[in-house]
Parts: C-alpha cells; structure tokens; sequence
C-alpha cells in the first residue's frame, strides 16, 4: 500500500529520520508512537507529499485515496453550515446534484430526448454513488462526534477551534478514504465522542495510522505499533499493551547481550595486557586487539522512562473536609449546569470528573476554584492551600525566562538541586533547564506549567486537562507524580489510562446534579456499562404478594444450599470457556504478529475476524462471571 525506504530526513544538521523502513499494509491499524519531537508529525506530511525527503524514498499507488487530519485544518474557515462543510466530502455527487438540477431546470422549457438521456444517466450515476443517502451519513458521523440537530444547521465561523477540528475530521471519515493518516485525532474530543470514534474505527475497512498519546485509545483501535526513535522506525505486531510488553522483553535480551559483552571484553583486555609485553605471545596479543576492534558492539538499553524522584511538600495538612458544596446552583443563558447539588471533597480524595463537553465539568472546577460566579455556598476547609492548573495558564509563563527561572521565581523556598530534579522529572536535563520559554513547544510549556502546579506549597490541587500537548513519556511521569501526591486533588482529563491509574472516585454531572462513583475509572466504566444494558425501559410492577404454606425451619438454608451449588457450577463451567477463549485470543494474535500473514489477504481477514470475535466474547464472558461473582458472594454473606 505504501511503502518506506531508507527514508533521510535532516533539518540543518539533524536527521530526524536516518535511512527508516516501514510497509504499510492493507488492512494495518498502526499506532505511531515516539516522544514530542522524534518526527511523527513530520513523517505524516512526508507520506502526503508536503515535504520532501533528503534521501530514500516513499512509494504508494497513484489512485490511493488518503484521508489526512492534522492540527493544521483548524485554520480553515467558512461561513457555511457544519453539515455543508462535512458533505463537502462527496465531491463528485455535489458535482452531479448541482447538474441535475439544472438539466430539470432546462427540461421546464425544453423537452428533447438528448437532455431526458443526460438527466438519465446523472441521475443513475448518482443513484450508483448512494447520492440520496449523502446527508443522511453526514448527520450521523456529525451526531456521533457530539454535534446536534441545532449544531449541524450553524455556521462553522461561529464554533471554537476544537469543534472545527471535529467538523474537519468528520469531512475526512465522510470521504471513505483508503487510508487514514490521523494526528492527535483524541486531542479536541470528550470521551463520548472518543468512544464513538474507537467504535467506527474498529469498524473502517481501510488501513489507519495514528498519532496518539492516549494509550487506551490506541489499545482498542490498533493492531499494530510503529515505534519513532532515533532516526528509525521500528514495528510491533500488537497493540500498545502488547508493545509495552514486547519492547521490554527485546530490552531485556539486549541489556543481558550487552552485559555478556561487556564482560568478554574485559577478559579480552585482561589477556591482551597480560600478555602484550611478552615477545613469545605478542602475536597472540595483537589478534585479540584485531579481534576486539572489528567485533560489532552491542548498545546498551536507554531508558526512556525517567522515574519521579522528588517529594512534594507542604506545609500545612488540611482538615477532613476539604471542599464542601452546598445548594450549588449555576446555568447560562442557553443552558443550565447545577440546580441546587451539593458535594463533599474529603481529605486524600483523587477525583476523576468525567462527561461529555457542555455539561460543566471546567465550570465546576472553576466554581472550586473560586474563579466563577454561582449560587449556593462552596466552603473551603481549614487549612487547605489549593493550587489550580488550566491551559489558559500557559500564557501566564514569563516569555523571557528560563525555565530554571520560571521555577525559582514560583517556588523561591526549594533549592536549584530540587528544582533540577524536578524538572529532570518532567525531561528537562542538562543545559535544557536554561532554555527561554518563549522558544518552548506547546508541550514543553505543559510541562513547565505543570511543574510549577506540583512545586507549589499546596495540599489540594485541580487539574483541568493537564495532559494536553503531553505525550505518552510525559503522562507516565505526570501519574507517578499524581501517586507520589500525598494531599488532595480533582482532575479533570480524557485520558482515561491517567484516570484509571491515578483516581480512587469518579465525578459525573447527571440531571444537573454532582454524583459520585466510589472506584476507579475502569470499575466506573463497567458499572456504567451494566447499568445502561440493565436499566428498564419502563417500571416494572411489584409482584403481586401470594399466600404461601409456612416453610419449614431448614427449608430456606436448604434452598440457599442448593442456588449456592448451581450458581458454583455455571462459574466453573465460565471460567473453563474464559480459558478457552483466551487461548483463542492469544493464538490468534500470534498469528497476526507473523510478517507472513499479510501477504494472504483471505487468511488475515480470516484471522482478524476470528480475533475480533472472540475478543468481543471474552469480554462479555468476563462481565457474566463478574455477575455470577457478586451474586455468589450476596448468597454467602
């Protein structure tokens, strides 16, 4: 499909990419993957042709259709409809609806059998296009990226730069390309929309290549990772999880490879010094050194995950009760947010505040915060010292400072040693830490401001979507830090892997009210999941109450004894089909990882499917054993 060879690309006298191989395949779902700054981006506008390589080449088909989304398009402008915009896509059919109408326009006056013939076949071309179902599609891929009935009508001038975004790459999927190149896809869009997303890419039948930093994301979308390091490319068969864990067993192998060399080396040397002085084994000496120059090194592993290695401080522990909300309400003009909720942030709590864009989970922060006007009471509890980090708060860096400075100026009491470490923390090392911000990256400045929240002398902390412009290297170190964090906090975030790793409470805004979920983000999803399936869709009638015969002193034990066995039983027979499937899941991934396999597009639909399939009946299997579970555990308690 497209295929990468001994592709060089230099800017000045770096090479960003150093003779890198890579064939995308029909059918590849690839996650491209590297630190900021290692080239993902670039390599996107490579394979469309916006740059030029300096060396190699890419090679592709001249009739491949390539769908491309990049942070560039939310320069586009228009005055038309988000719907028109979108259906912008399907070129051809506006082309032909526009004809039609005015070959009818024409047939009002002129009745010859050329133009009947013409309207004839525009209008079976654009019967064959699926023309009459064009905005049908539009408003269902506009409705699954979060937008209304009301939205799709109002002009794309009148929308912020993340719902533009949206529009552009609803246009992109509408175009039903062959291959989609997506860069940061997740980064302006909520979680119902992201699911949604997930959802029909799993289901798209082209080949996908995405820069992404959110891991979860790219672990239900993707079969395959490409890694950007050092100026190569280098391929895992698998998801991210399966990367993380493939890439540590290869780091393993070469860290025992290089220690094993290491260690011939030196008895190498220790021989050739031994030896090299005495003129009846000086031959000897020299064809070790000859031995020892040509032999091929091995490099030894660098770790490309630094550890948090600093303590938080504060000076003062807060109360039990940290925030308490009461009689909170707040609404604008065209909406309305909380209608009299109350609330309790309690000492030690990690709060996730999850939902859909619109429903107030920034203003809420901001009501906590103390930066926004409500009704109602929000109490701040004794001794609790906040600090509160937003996006906005990126242009309040000092331009003209170093990044050292930055923090010096923040959090005079920490020593520069500190301070160095901390920021070593969040990748700045060395002569980094002298660099002025205004020449930062947008995630370079994430971090810094991000550094800054955690070195303030603050025991609560909130956090409204700190992992922007962060990428994957960066949130790990940003959920270490989290974890280390011995006070208070509530984020807000769509990255659902920080969410499930660093929060012990889910927030949601339901009927316009604060509702709580006392878990982490995984078990939140799945009740959810439960209680959207089981919920009724109307009321169910209590049973009506029947006279029965007066049961005999052991007869309820027994019939307990009894439910308790037969429960037993399904779970057994669960867990040996679990067994099984997941055996399945993994033969069926090892034979997806085989170069091989892609040359027989029949046996990698067949496998592919195969997998899907039982994937999709592991995890519905897993949830009846969880049921099965809880209702063992009621009977025994």
């Amino acid at each position: 499909m497209i295929a990468i060879n001994n592709l060089t690309f230099e800017i000045g006298a770096r090479a960003l990419y150093d003779e890198a191989n890579w064939h995308i395949k029909p059918g590849d779902k690839t996650g491209l993957i590297g630190a900021n700054g290692t080239g993902k981006t670039t390599l996107l506008k490579l394979i469309v042709g916006d740059m030029k390589p300096t060396g190699g080449n890419i090679s592709m088909s001249k009739d491949l259709k390539i769908g491309y989304l990049n942070q560039d398009l939310l320069s586009y402008q228009s005055d038309k409809s988000i719907l028109h915009v979108a259906m912008e896509a399907f070129t051809r059919q506006n082309e032909l609806h526009g004809e039609i109408e005015n070959l009818l326009k024409k047939l009002e006056t002129d009745y010859s059998d050329d133009l009947l013939h013409k309207l004839s076949d525009k209008q079976h071309e654009f019967e064959v296009l699926d023309g009459y179902n064009i905005e049908f599609k539009a408003h269902e891929i506009l409705a699954g990226l979060g937008f209304s009935e009301e939205d799709q009508n109002r002009p794309l001038a009148e929308f912020s730069g993340g719902w533009r975004m949206r529009v552009m790459l609803a246009k992109i999927l509408l175009q039903a390309p062959d291959i989609l190149l997506l860069d940061e896809p997740t980064n302006h869009l909520d979680l119902p929309s992201i699911k949604w997303l997930e959802s029909y890419l799993q289901a798209f039948d082209g080949a996908i290549v995405i820069v992404s930093h959110d891991r979860w994301f790219l672990d239900r979308v993707v079969n395959r990772i490409v890694e950007s390091r050092k100026g190569k490319l280098t391929s895992y068969a698998g998801n991210y999880t399966f990367y993380t864990e493939e890439k540590g067993m290869r780091e393993e192998i070469q860290r025992n490879e290089y220690k094993n060399q290491q260690q011939k080396i030196k008895q190498e040397e220790r021989l050739i010094e031994r030896f090299r002085a005495k003129a009846s084994k000086a031959k000897f000496a020299q064809s070790r050194i000859k031995m020892l120059d040509k032999m091929d090194r091995v490099d030894d592993v660098d770790d490309d995950n630094p550890s948090v290695n600093f303590s938080f401080k504060f000076s003062k522990q807060s109360g039990r009760h940290v925030i308490r909300l009461e009689d909170v309400s707040k609404s604008y003009p065209a909406i309305k947010i909380l209608s009299h909720s109350s609330a309790v942030i309690e000492k030690g709590d990690k709060i996730a505040l999850i939902g859909a864009n619109g429903r107030g989970k920034s203003t809420l922060l901001r009501i906590i915060a103390g930066a926004e006007s409500f009704e109602g009471e929000c109490i701040t509890g004794h001794n609790v010292t906040e600090t509160f980090f937003a996006q906005h708060q990126l242009e309040s860096l000092h331009l003209e400072n170093e990044v050292l400075q930055e923090l010096q100026s923040f959090a005079p009491k920490h020593t520069e040693t500190e301070l160095r470490s901390i920021l070593g923390s969040f990748l700045f090392t060395g002569d980094d830490v002298f660099k002025k911000i205004k020449v930062l990256s947008g995630g370079e400045k994430s971090r810094v401001a991000l550094a800054k929240a955690l070195t303030a002398d603050a025991n609560f902390l909130i956090l409204d979507e700190p992992t922007n412009h962060l990428d994957i290297q960066s949130v790990n170190i940003l959920i270490q830090a989290l974890n280390q964090f011995e006070g208070t906090f509530i984020v807000v975030s769509h990255d659902r892997y920080l969410l499930d790793n660093v929060a012990n409470k889910i927030w949601f805004i339901e009927d316009q009210k604060i509702k709580e979920y006392p878990g982490t983000y995984a078990e939140y999803e799945d009740w959810q999941s439960k209680r959207v399936i089981t919920a009724p869709k109307q009321p169910i009638a209590p049973p009506k109450k029947e006279e029965k015969p007066a049961a005999k002193p052991h007869q309820h034990t027994d019939d307990k004894s009894k439910q308790l066995k037969k429960l037993n039983q399904s779970l057994q027979q669960i867990e040996e089909k679990i067994a099984l499937l997941e055996t399945e899941v993994k033969n069926a991934e090892l034979e997806l990882g085989q170069e091989g396999i892609y040359q027989d597009m029949a046996k990698l639909n067949s496998v592919n499917e195969r997998y899907q399939k039982a994937k999709t009946e592991l995890q519905v299997t897993q949830a009846d054993w969880e049921s099965l579970a809880e209702q063992i555990m009621e009977l025994e308690g």
